[in-house]
């Protein structure tokens, strides 16, 4: 017997396959929702193996086992979405206030001796410490200036 048993209710299954019918869903979404109605164990449910959810919709057996857990321990909205990062990502070495600074920096005038800011001499005016000259390009290239 499953340890992670899906029952849907009418309410729910009606909301899967008005997901799957809507012609907008994401393709992940609306793989989950076909996961989970081929998984409702209630009584109007198919309740097919997680073998043959697999087989028939061309995912893994893994991916059925955890859509199931995910299902029963944290509901639907958490099944269809996307599940959240475990840890947080890394800070932005270039927040808003630092990016404003260097497009301003970029627009200006050169140092003395030289034609145009090179994105070493920007990473060394920067304020923020240990930015890189990739940083800087990526900051700049977001933007629609045009220095020089």
């Amino acid at each position: 017997m499953k340890k992670y048993k899906v029952t849907l209710t009418a309410e729910e299954r009606n909301s899967l396959q008005d997901l799957i019918a809507a012609k907008k869903t994401a393709a992940k979404k609306a793989i989950h929702a076909r996961i989970l109605l081929k998984a409702d164990a209630g009584l109007e449910g198919p309740a097919w193996t997680d073998a043959r959810i697999a087989e028939a919709l061309e995912v893994d057996v893994s991916t059925v086992e955890r859509l199931r857990q995910r299902f029963v321990e944290q509901g639907l909205d958490a099944a269809l979405g996307r599940k959240k990062q475990d840890r947080p990502s890394r800070p932005r070495t270039l927040d808003g206030k630092a990016e404003a600074r260097l497009i301003a920096l970029a627009c200006s005038e050169p140092p003395s001796g030289r034609v145009r800011w090179t994105l070493r001499l920007l990473a060394a005016k920067v304020v923020v410490e240990a930015v890189s000259t990739e940083t800087i390009r990526r900051a700049l290239k977001k933007t629609n200036s045009s220095p020089g």
